[in-house]
């Protein structure tokens, strides 16, 4: 494990936010698809079911996206003023059957106030760490979703997406018209 296993959490799910307003457009289109995105991530506390809450959250979306595209130094403006903006304090708290991380916003929080706390406080970690480099954008040509790299030899290339199977099938058919030729 390279990160403490919310970090890990927090990064996976910043990436996949971001994500939702890719290159194959709206993926969170209503309150439902919110819903969802809450669950699969394993979001705690406040979820108001609300169009206005799934607004805030899109609206947070190109600001973490420019993460992936800045310098430490813009990175480390973006993350310090989400902290700012939300009075981010962080503590120690357990709950669920979670062992023991940080949050650094109360649990009744609105979402995207949660979300973009956490994800600050997850690239804090990565600048921290000096692992800025496992922020990545996908490889294939057709796509600029984001993604971490959490693998230990930082080899990941694609996202989450099915771009790593359409370079594979892409490689195999190229190899093929080849050997025909």
């Amino acid at each position: 494990m390279l990160f403490a296993h919310d970090t890990e959490c927090s990064l996976i799910a910043t990436a996949a936010l971001v994500n939702t307003a890719g290159s194959d457009g709206e993926t969170l289109p209503d309150v439902a698809a919110l819903d969802a995105f809450y669950n699969v991530h394993s979001y705690s506390g406040r979820h108001e079911h609300t169009d206005a809450e799934l607004r805030a959250v899109r609206a947070l979306r190109p600001r973490l996206r420019r993460i992936w595209y800045a310098e430490v130094d813009e990175i480390v403006s973006i993350v310090n003023a989400l902290l700012r903006e939300h009075r981010a304090l962080p503590q120690l708290i357990t709950h669920d059957t979670e062992p023991y991380h940080l949050h650094a916003v109360p649990r009744d929080a609105p979402l995207a106030t949660r979300m973009a706390v956490e994800a600050a406080m997850a690239i804090a970690d990565v600048v921290r760490g000096g692992e800025l480099r496992r922020l990545r954008i996908c490889d294939h040509p057709d796509c600029d979703n984001v993604l971490v790299d959490l693998s230990k030899n930082r080899s990941r290339r694609f996202c989450e997406a099915g771009c790593g199977n359409r370079a594979a099938v892409s490689a195999y058919r190229a190899r093929k018209a080849a050997a025909r030729s």
